[in-house]
């Protein structure tokens, strides 16, 4: 009960320090709300605001109709140029899509000939690169077939698709990607949190002082956790509520509660990781490295950025050993498809379990640090 009493009291002095800096509040709260939304509604799911020159040597009524295709908000409203201004346009990055018509384009369409449209990209913008060109081949090809048939007919398949979503019916790539992005920031600030601390104590000369006390390691290392992590988990719920379910507008199929318990869960695994980098590193700087080399194969093996399925064979073994892994998988299934504890109980069992293989570690390393130093 003592030493219940001694975690308590240490980590309420680690829980002053962290508030009574209001830098570090400042950026906590930044992180959970401004960076999540930037993170989940950054990357464009569709062309938006394209901007587009056309080259027409035809000036047809096919061409003006292609042309009259090309509106906000998926593009702008496309400039006419000539061939000679296209290179030093696109030189200068004042188009991103120049579509060119050749001369007779309407008539050999008339004479059932096949021309070719030339369409230039400027690949610097890759993401909307690649999805303007499907977007204007498209296009073109509708108003082409509806020239030709002079109608809005629809072509009648012997067999037809019928696509059903499941979780997630319009694609929305928010929602996957506001739960990718709270997992990353988690991830990232309770492993620096705790590791900093312990790098503080050393780097202050305090840590001998709490070692003269009646304090055991694991009490020290217990107080950095608990503290550290009520700061984040409070951050997560605020996130969750305000910018998650709130500004981003993703549904939470399942129980919110059992959303913040296996949080709470991983939060532990991931502070055992930072108690370990934080014995490892003797300076602040080394410990910035180490951060790097451990948070960004979390991230990037996650399964956020892609499916643990398809990831290189090499790798997908050593996925298992990361508590992100299992936070990702439980997540999604409490936020997407509403599972129960019946059905995530695995993932929270594998994150408690190395969680407690990291603190274990990081103790005896704790206390190997101690007895050298």
């Amino acid at each position: 009960m003592g030493h219940l009493k001694h975690v308590f009291w240490l980590g309420t002095k680690e829980l002053r320090a962290v508030l009574s800096d209001v830098t570090m509040v400042a950026l906590i709260l930044f992180t959970f709300t401004g960076m999540v939304y930037m993170q989940a509604s950054a990357l464009p799911e569709n062309v938006n605001n394209a901007s587009i020159a056309i080259i027409d040597e035809d000036n047809s009524a096919l061409t003006r109709q292609i042309a009259n295709a090309f509106y906000p908000p998926y593009f702008q409203t496309p400039d006419y140029i000539t061939a000679a201004d296209k290179a030093p346009a696109m030189d200068a990055g004042d188009y991103l899509f120049v579509l060119s018509f050749p001369p007779d384009f309407e008539a050999q369409m008339r004479r059932g000939h096949t021309p070719e449209i030339q369409i230039d990209i400027d690949a610097t913008a890759v993401m909307q690169a690649g999805l303007g060109d499907s977007y204007i081949q498209s296009i073109v090809t509708a108003e082409i077939t509806r020239f030709q048939q002079g109608t809005d007919a629809e072509t009648i398949y012997p067999i037809t698709n019928e696509i059903r979503r499941a979780f997630n019916p319009n694609g929305e790539m928010s929602w996957f990607n506001a739960i990718t992005g709270i997992l990353d920031f988690l991830n990232l600030i309770i492993i620096m949190l705790t590791g900093a601390a312990l790098v503080r104590e050393r780097e202050h000369g305090t840590i001998e002082h709490l070692m003269v006390m009646p304090l055991r390691a694991i009490d020290i290392v217990l107080a950095k956790i608990w503290a550290n992590g009520v700061i984040v988990l409070a951050a997560f719920a605020i996130s969750m509520i305000f910018v998650v379910e709130g500004a981003l507008d993703v549904p939470v199929a399942g129980s919110r509660g059992l959303l913040i318990f296996g949080a709470m869960l991983y939060v532990f695994a991931a502070s055992s990781i930072g108690i370990l980098l934080g014995t490892i590193a003797r300076t602040m700087s080394q410990f910035a490295l180490l951060v790097l080399l451990v948070v960004l194969p979390m991230m990037l093996l996650s399964g956020g950025i892609s499916p643990i399925e398809s990831q290189p064979d090499l790798l997908r073994p050593f996925t298992s050993l990361l508590p992100s892994r299992h936070y990702m998988s439980f997540a999604q299934a409490v936020v997407f498809r509403g599972a129960g504890l019946e059905i995530v109980w695995p993932d929270f069992l594998r994150i408690v379990g190395l969680g407690v293989v990291f603190l274990l570690g990081s103790l005896a390393a704790f206390r190997r640090s101690l007895s050298a130093g």
